[in-house]
């Protein structure tokens, strides 16, 4: 499997862990019905389809020996970033497996948690499996079963890092980010600003400095007073 292909696979297995981490907050919420039990449903399969698929491509050229440093180091960044998705993956479906047991939808019946989001989360859930709309055609005790379906799936996830990680040594802590932490964030915003008004991010350091000799002005005549004080009390006694 290509890079590129991978890159493609990660990115939207990013999307389709954060649409399922959105998803597992609403249970239990005054939104919550069998239509969310079920788009939790399809968004975690198909973020354990794109898993195994990205697995299979990075493995392979990570045991590869002769495979060069620099094409090397990209996939091991890439295994770093898919590792990450895997164990939000996991705590995400643990953390729904146990919302789901304190709020079943059918009998015995407890109150759902009013947290004041109303509305179904099936347009979020559609965006992350790149389908229009979602279809719900799931019976009545679909919950239930699918309680015991959750807690294989969670082994089966736990039984695959930990197969990651006999198959290929890749200590995170070794891997090098190939940029500085929220450079995506910054290159975004400047282009957005750039597109608007045509200012660079080196102008905008401009409220930066600004707000920083306001600080400075600021203490400094607090410390003039605190002076001029002193000097009086000195005076007086």
């Amino acid at each position: 499997m290509a890079k590129e292909e991978c890159k493609a696979l990660l990115d939207a297995l990013n999307k389709a862990t954060a649409c399922y981490h959105h998803l597992v907050l609403t249970i239990g919420g005054s939104a919550d019905s069998q239509n969310l039990r079920e788009e939790l449903q399809k968004t975690r399969q198909k973020a354990q389809e794109l898993a195994v698929a990205i697995r299979v491509g990075l493995t392979a050229p990570l045991r590869d020996r002769s495979l060069g440093a620099e094409e090397r180091a990209e996939f091991e960044r890439l295994w770093v970033a898919f590792s990450g998705c895997l164990d939000l993956l996991e705590a995400d479906m643990r953390r729904a497996l146990a919302l789901s047991t304190e709020f079943p939808l059918q009998a015995p019946r407890r109150p759902l948690v009013r947290t004041g989001v109303e509305g179904g989360a099936t347009g979020v859930a559609a965006r992350a499996l790149s389908a229009r709309s979602l279809r719900h055609e799931a019976h009545r005790d679909f919950d239930v079963e699918d309680l015991h379906q959750l807690e294989r799936e969670i082994l089966q996830v736990g039984e695959m890092i930990q197969d990651m990680e006999m198959k290929v040594n890749v200590p995170r802590w070794t891997v090098q980010a190939r940029q500085a932490a929220g450079a995506e964030l910054l290159s975004s915003a400047s282009a957005g600003v750039s597109s608007v008004g045509g200012v660079s991010v080196e102008q905008r350091t401009g409220p930066c400095d600004l707000s920083k000799a306001k600080a400075a002005t600021i203490f400094s005549a607090v410390l003039l007073a605190a002076v001029a004080l002193a000097v009086c009390v000195a005076k007086l006694s």
